[in-house]
Order: C-alpha cells, then structure tokens, then sequence
C-alpha cells in the first residue's frame, strides 16, 4: 500500500543580491514573510518550517490556508521539485502531480512529441507509448494543434495537454494544486469527471485548494498552513470552523464530509 510521510519539512530559499532585486521588494510587500539567516549566515526567506504529517491508504489531505502561506510549495516538495532543507520525506508509490500546467513540458517541441517524450520518462515500452498519444490526443481534443509547437499554445491549450498526459495513468499518489479545477468550462466539467476518477482510485490524495466546499467533498483530513507552519490538522469541518468567518462555516452545513 501507499504512504507518504514527512517529518519536520522545512524550506528556505537564499536572497541573493537580494538589496537590489525587485523580489525583495516584493516579499517585504507581503506582511506573512518569513526572514533567517541559513547555515553559511546568508538572508534566506523561510518558505516552510517544521511540516510533518504520515498518510497512508485512504487518506484524502486538504492543504488550506491563505495566498502565499506555503501550500504550494508543500506540494512542490512532496513532488520532488524543491528539495528540502532541512527534515525527511518518505513516499512509496506511483505518483502523479498536478500542478503546473507546463512543467515537465518542452515548449520548442511540438505536443505529441512532448507526449513521447512523457512515455520515455514513464518507460513505457513503444506499444503504449502509442496507447498514451492516442488517450492524450482524444481527452484534449486538441487535433492538429498537437503537431504545433507548445510555445504557440494559449494557456487554455496548454492546461489541456498537460491534463491529458498527467490523467492517461491513475496514480497511487495524487498531488493536486486548484489550478486543474479552472479553466473553459466545457472541458472542465469533463476534466473534472477524470479528476473525481483518480481521486477514487488513488491511495492518497493531496489537495490544495481555497475552495472549503471542495475540500470537505473531497477529503477527510484538512492540514491549515499560516507563515510556512502548520496552524491546524484534523477533521475538515473541526479545522475549518477555526479557518472560516462563523458566516461562512455555517454555509458548509449542506456539504457532506468525505467518506
């Protein structure tokens, strides 16, 4: 069976140059920044500190909290796109992340290439390889704008390839950020349908997401990350009572908790 486990995830990232770079400015702008110093005595900003929960079979984690509180860098992390600085993480089985809708993906080579090219990263023999172009190009409904190159989609095409090539395999492990539940809406509703498939099928699920409704639909543990640390972890509803405004909690009352 699945699990994926952490244990005292922490993450900063350096500030070089940082007095003259328009990121500085930036992150000053935002009152939840988090400053330090790392090991080597340089500015870093502290993306996430001491993370630690264990899933296994079953279960269903909301990542909830406000913009820029650190759930998708949590979500980068359990994916493997950022390395830790400090803390350990543990994941035994197949995952899939959705997340950005154009990572992994080489914008200079056309869309079926990049599906091939996927089917190399998977080690999928040439067989399904052609079984994976043939899903991708029917589920995106892109036609004969897979043999363009990706840099000559919109972000709607581009979301719908990306889709299409991380939904071809259910995963045992799903990363999802809230990014997959926008876009046209006729797509959305079929994309949708393939999403609720995985979330069944899959071992785990991780969920970021602002949306209450679909966290407590979906899922039956809420993690509330505030400044890169956890605030709160249990039950949707116990976790979002604290969370919401008490108008706004008493609008979930319709919603059932997931099973």
């Amino acid at each position: 069976m699945a699990n994926l486990t952490a244990s005292n995830i922490t993450i900063d990232f350096p500030l070089y140059h940082s007095e003259s770079r328009s990121l500085k400015k930036t992150i000053l702008g935002h009152a939840s920044a988090r400053f330090g110093r790392d090991t080597h005595n340089r500015p870093v900003v502290q993306a996430l500190r001491d993370i630690s929960f264990s899933l296994g079979s079953g279960d269903r984690l909301g990542l909830i909290g406000s913009n820029g509180s650190g759930k998708t860098t949590l979500l980068r992390v359990l994916s493997g796109i950022y390395q830790p600085t400090g803390g350990i993480l543990s994941a035994d089985g197949r995952l899939t992340a959705l997340l950005d809708p154009g990572q992994g993906m080489n914008h200079q080579l056309t869309g079926r290439e990049n599906i091939r090219l996927r089917g190399l990263y998977l080690g999928l023999s040439p067989a399904e390889t052609t079984e994976l172009v043939k899903d991708v190009e029917d589920f995106s409904e892109l036609g004969h704008f897979l043999d363009l190159p990706v840099r000559n989609y919109s972000s709607g095409m581009t979301i719908r390839l990306a889709f299409a090539m991380a939904t071809a395999f259910p995963p045992e492990i799903l990363l999802m950020d809230e990014w997959i539940l926008a876009g046209d809406a006729v797509f959305m509703e079929k994309a949708k349908k393939r999403v609720e498939g995985m979330v069944r099928h899959a071992d785990i699920l991780v969920l970021a997401s602002h949306s209450p409704s679909i966290l407590v639909e979906w899922c039956n543990r809420l993690l509330w990350i505030e400044n890169g640390q956890i605030k709160g972890d249990g039950d949707p509803m116990t976790v979002l009572e604290r969370y919401l405004p008490p108008s706004a909690f008493r609008d979930l009352a319709k919603v059932e908790p997931a099973a």
